[in-house]
């Protein structure tokens, strides 16, 4: 997606490319972080922050995954924290009756300064502190979030997960040079799927994202890219044998001497 400051505009973009993903066969969708709101100031989060479990873009992805009997992994929603002026940065997931299966709150929040970009993502948002995982047709998923990407062992101790979930939001600067190399390394390390929903192109509040949403199996293989920028979707298959193969031919996560 290339969200805008517009919530409804947002909705109704990420409803046609749900619709589209689902006309292609698919049964677990993931949005990309920051899908419902790319603000031109991150104070502008806090108005629309809902309380968990309810509220209109939360009602709205219920009704979404209850319509098409999916699962829905919500990018991210801006939730109410305990803290004043600001927000926990969340993916929920939705199972295909509407209900929510799991909520992860990003842990590792975004700084990057340079001569023409700066971000400080802990001035508005609050950290979460818990991994979580979940069950799901398609084997155990982990959950995480654009700049937990960096940190390998927030990975490593979800390595008993068949797929990781990673909305984004990188910016060119960093994704040009990192995105790619990161979600490979991630998927063969842990011998796992990855699958990366990410921004990707010019928003009117001035950021310029990455994209090149993705699709990796255990190997390091890349199964699916969104190339160029704008909104779109790719597809592809999470194969259990494909998973059990790699591990078996290779059992490096067996071999590990040092756990954290």
């Amino acid at each position: 997606m290339v969200s805008t400051p517009d919530v409804e505009r947002n909705l109704t973009e990420s409803k046609h490319l749900i619709a589209m993903a689902v006309e292609a066969g698919a049964k677990l969708i993931l949005l990309p972080e920051y899908f419902c709101s790319m603000s031109h100031q991150d104070s502008e989060k806090l108005p629309i922050a809902e309380k968990f479990g309810d509220g209109p873009i939360q009602n709205f992805l219920a009704k979404i995954s209850q319509h098409y009997g999916i699962w829905l992994i919500s990018g991210t929603i801006p939730l109410i924290s305990v803290k004043p002026n600001r927000i926990l940065n969340t993916t929920i997931v939705f199972k295909p009756d509407g209900s929510i299966a799991a909520r992860y709150n990003k842990i590792h929040l975004f700084e990057f300064l340079t001569g023409e970009e700066s971000y400080d993502e802990a001035l508005t948002i609050h950290p979460g502190d818990k991994l979580c995982t979940f069950e799901s047709p398609f084997g155990r998923v982990g959950l995480s979030i654009c700049y937990d990407l960096r940190f390998p062992e927030l990975y490593r101790a979800m390595s008993d997960c068949s797929l990781m979930a990673l909305p984004a939001a990188f910016t060119y600067t960093t994704g040009r040079a990192h995105w790619e190399i990161l979600l490979r390394a991630r998927a063969i390390e842990n011998q796992c799927y990855v699958l990366a929903a990410a921004q990707g192109g010019h928003h009117e509040n001035g950021r310029h994202t990455w994209g090149h949403s993705m699709l990796i199996d255990p190997w390091g293989d890349i199964l699916a890219i969104k190339e160029g920028e704008g909104p779109g979707i790719i597809t592809g298959k999470i194969e259990s044998e494909r998973l059990t193969s790699v591990r078996e031919s290779l059992p490096a996560l067996r071999h590990r001497v040092f756990s954290i």
